[in-house]
């Protein structure tokens, strides 16, 4: 399997609450970040929480966000970021 994205591409995390047990942080959808590092490719997370086999593997991201991005109220220093670790079906580029 080929990576979508690219170290250092802006992806937008998509922005759904599907029932089910979902590894992507809720405060993170719809929000824009940057792909700092891509981990490699593992079993969808998601499936194995049902007994599924978590195939194909899916790649995994390490994607920064702006704190001031990602929190309306932040009062931090500008420049503050928060990363998460992201699958890339919950991704789309920007």
């Amino acid at each position: 399997m080929s990576n979508a994205f690219k170290v250092g591409q802006r992806v937008l995390v998509k922005d759904g609450d599907p029932p089910g047990h979902i590894r992507t942080p809720f405060f993170l959808r719809g929000k824009s970040g940057v792909v700092e590092t891509i981990h490699g490719e593992f079993r969808n997370p998601e499936e194995l929480a049902y007994g599924k086999e978590g195939l194909p593997k899916k790649p995994l991201y390490l994607v920064r966000f702006l704190q001031t991005e990602v929190w309306v109220d932040y009062r931090g220093a500008p420049g503050d970021t928060v990363s998460a670790d992201i699958y890339e079906h919950w991704l789309d580029a920007e």
